[in-house]
């Protein structure tokens, strides 16, 4: 499986897998305290495809969420 993230606007992503999307990662909380948050469409399939075990994860960093899900840290998209 192949994960990769689009850019949207500042703070938000699409969650692209096999080149289908499958989610967003967005943006929340506050300047002092943000928090990124994977979460999985509606119609995500049934059976959820790994790392995932539930449809929404939250993160500190937006580089937690990349190393979440097999992306390059470094990369910002």
């Amino acid at each position: 499986m192949t994960y990769s993230l689009t850019k949207l606007a500042i703070g938000s992503y699409d969650l692209w897998l096999d080149g289908k999307i499958i989610g967003s990662v967005v943006k929340g909380g506050s300047k002092d305290a943000p928090i990124w948050i994977a979460e999985l469409l509606v119609n995500a399939p049934k059976q959820l495809p790994s790392p995932f075990t539930r449809a929404e994860y939250e993160f500190t960093t937006l580089g937690e969420v990349r190393k979440w899900l097999g992306l390059p840290v470094d990369s910002e998209s």
